[in-house]
């Protein structure tokens, strides 16, 4: 059976004129939820590591000989000599961590490790010491603990189950940070605030809030807007950097973001803004299905005849439309738009096809971008 669909739609422009609808309510966030600081950044932490205690998961030594050499290392650093064997109880890992900012030495981060080899898992397994390094190559860190692993797999003679994934796993509070980081937050002379999402009158609303609030605790303004994205805040000369921050990220800001659609086609998931905008249009949807079935029939030859068995081919064809009224597409504010597009009755891939014809034919008013 061959199913075939086409899908129509047909978008004119309409002369209509707009409801005057009054604004929503303006939404405030806090500072610290749409901007983070320049000198509270997470840095990236690596090492090379083994694990030991696997149940015959771990790494084969033929196929990977690394993980052999770094045995043989670590028992020769542990005043052990061995010559070899075929143990497959350890495996090579990359050990991956982020540091976070103003860690001190003695606190604990999580870490990822996977695998480098062909181990099929890494449950029951214990990482053993691994130094963390940066990327000025110095050492942060220092893990080691069990691996806590999601996936599983079981396996027979003749099937096998697996869900998840069994070759990479988490040691959560596995790494004891070592060494600080060489920058000093109470040394810096600004305070550098970068937004999470750019936007340039997020940021000029940021810079006016914390001028509003410095000329009043300092007698005047501290703060610009350096682009779209950074806003710079000077220190005042008697204040302290600390109480600083903490007096500005809770300050509120009237955030702005630019007007966009996002549609995944793949899960037909679609994500309107609050800010979209659909000039006045209108939107004829409908499919036609066409079926077409095959049942070939087979055609024996008479008793004692010298025929041979024929098939014997027959085709059905059937074609089916539905939809098609047209309907129109004013979305002034975010509750019309999507009351609009229910109103149509298509699901969502036929709604994402709409939107992309829409925008074909400059109507929305926003950016669309397809996942």
């Amino acid at each position: 059976m061959k199913i075939i669909s086409r899908l129509f739609i047909a978008l004119a422009f309409v002369s209509s004129t707009f409801v005057n609808v009054a604004p929503a309510a303006a939404m405030k966030s806090r500072i610290k939820d749409i901007a983070s600081l320049q000198a509270g950044r997470d840095n990236q932490l690596i090492g090379y590591g083994l694990i030991v205690g696997l149940q015959g998961t771990g790494d084969g030594f033929r196929s990977s000989p690394f993980t052999e050499q770094s045995m043989r290392a670590m028992l020769q650093n542990l005043g052990i000599s061995t010559q070899g064997g075929n143990a497959k109880n350890t495996a090579a890992v990359m050990v991956t961590a982020n540091l976070p900012p103003f860690a001190s030495p003695g606190s604990r981060i999580d870490v990822n490790v996977s695998s480098l080899g062909d181990a099929t898992s890494l449950r029951g397994g214990t990482l053993i010491m691994t130094s963390l390094s940066g990327a000025d190559g110095q050492i942060y860190a220092v893990a080691q603990g069990s691996i806590v692993v999601s996936g599983f797999t079981a396996q027979g003679q003749a099937s096998s189950v697996t869900e998840g994934v069994t070759t990479a796993g988490r040691v959560p509070g596995g790494a004891i940070i070592e060494r600080e980081l060489p920058s000093r937050f109470k040394d810096s002379v600004n305070l550098v605030l970068q937004l999470r999402n750019p936007d340039f009158s997020t940021a000029v609303r940021i810079a006016d809030v914390v001028n509003g609030y410095a000329r009043s605790r300092f007698g005047g303004p501290v703060a610009d807007a350096k682009d779209a994205q950074e806003v710079i805040v000077q220190k005042p000369r008697e204040a302290d950097l600390t109480r600083l921050m903490a007096d500005i990220e809770n300050l509120q800001v009237e955030t702005d973001t630019p007007a966009k659609v996002v549609v995944n086609e793949r899960t037909g998931t679609i994500v309107i803004g609050a800010d979209v905008r659909v000039s006045p249009v209108a939107v004829s949807y409908g499919t036609l299905t066409v079926q077409v079935t095959e049942t070939p029939q087979i055609i024996q030859p008479e008793p004692f005849s010298r025929g041979v068995t024929a098939v014997q081919p027959q085709t059905d064809i059937a074609a089916q439309k539905t939809g098609g009224k047209v309907a129109l597409l004013d979305g002034p504010d975010l509750k019309t738009l999507v009351a609009g597009l229910n109103n149509i009755g298509v699901k969502p891939d036929g709604i994402i096809a709409i939107l992309q014809g829409i925008k074909s034919a400059g109507a929305l008013q926003a950016e669309l971008v397809l996942q």
